[in-house]
């Protein structure tokens, strides 16, 4: 069983492996989920091989901590969940960051973005232009942020957030915090929001959010309304229209007002890209900018 799994860690095209028992074995290539037919595993099989791979990441999972998040090496990103929390049997997504060796001729020549919206989205990170990168998972937002951050000039310094290390970004100056998870205890959490002041501190000329996914929404935005320009992040999203909407949300969670929540947004976020993927792999799908109508947060769509 592990040899066929790594098997695929070692194939460059997988970008994603999902493993149950009940379902199997399936694997991403960019153009959606194919089965391993020939993939055999039991419940206790799934089950050990979850303990493996989370305690290689330095973690624990047990009934008392049944859902867990793992870093390994190669920045491949292990989560699992055991049964019977996932009440189908447990369950181990992994996720492999495949497209970082990718030039931009690369990303062309793959219909992921054309030459215009890349001298674009180049002239945007140059002029320090804040970039909110959406999609549906799997669609490409980590590695399209990292690609574009790795063109930063060299005496700038970028200060990376993350619940779990991910972004990979080609740059001498990078600094990355990681949100940590309470002890069995209960004990030395460290929430993502509550490193904002900490990168704040480090002198960070960008800064960047690898995924928000809450409360951790509202000091991202205040600090770049105070002059941290430049930076970006990335949001779950299933279209640009939804984008307004998928915010509030956030925000909401934050306890923020719509109206500071438009306010923030309006002032620190420059540009949204959106992402899509469908049967002919991953593309940028729309290029939008933050206006506000009637009071309400809208977004225009670019023609690029």
């Amino acid at each position: 069983m592990r040899a066929r799994l790594d098997s695929y860690l070692h194939d460059p095209e997988v970008t994603d492996i999902l493993i149950s028992a009940h379902a199997g074995l399936w694997i991403d290539k960019g153009a959606g989920l194919v089965r391993d037919v020939a993939w055999r595993a039991s419940e206790i099989d799934v089950r050990h091989l979850a303990v493996e791979l989370i305690g290689h990441g330095g973690r624990h999972i047990d009934q008392a901590h049944p859902c867990v998040d793992v870093r390994l090496s190669g920045n491949i990103r292990v989560h699992a969940v055991l049964e019977p929390i996932a009440s189908s049997g447990t369950t181990i997504s992994i996720r492999i960051p495949r497209t970082t060796g990718l030039s931009w001729d690369d990303r062309i020549d793959s219909g992921f973005i054309t030459a215009r919206q890349r001298d674009f989205l180049l002239s945007a990170v140059r002029s320090k232009r804040t970039i909110l990168i959406t999609g549906a998972a799997g669609t490409g937002k980590t590695s399209l942020l990292g690609h574009l951050l790795s063109t930063v000039a060299h005496t700038e310094r970028i200060v990376v957030l993350e619940d779990v290390g991910e972004l990979q970004i080609a740059h001498p100056q990078v600094i990355s915090l990681e949100a940590r998870q309470a002890n069995v205890e209960g004990a030395g959490g460290i929430p993502l929001e509550s490193l904002v002041p900490h990168a704040l501190r480090m002198r960070a000329d960008r800064l960047v959010l690898g995924e928000c996914r809450g409360a951790e929404i509202a000091p991202v935005l205040a600090a770049l309304n105070t002059g941290h320009t430049g930076g970006g992040l990335t949001v779950h999203a299933n279209s640009l229209e939804e984008v307004p909407a998928r915010l509030s949300a956030l925000g909401f969670l934050a306890g923020m007002s719509v109206e500071l929540l438009s306010a923030l947004v309006l002032g620190g976020l420059d540009l949204v890209v959106h992402l899509e993927r469908g049967e002919h792999g991953r593309r940028i799908a729309a290029l939008g900018e933050f206006t506000q109508k009637e009071g309400a947060l809208t977004l225009r769509e670019l023609s690029i």
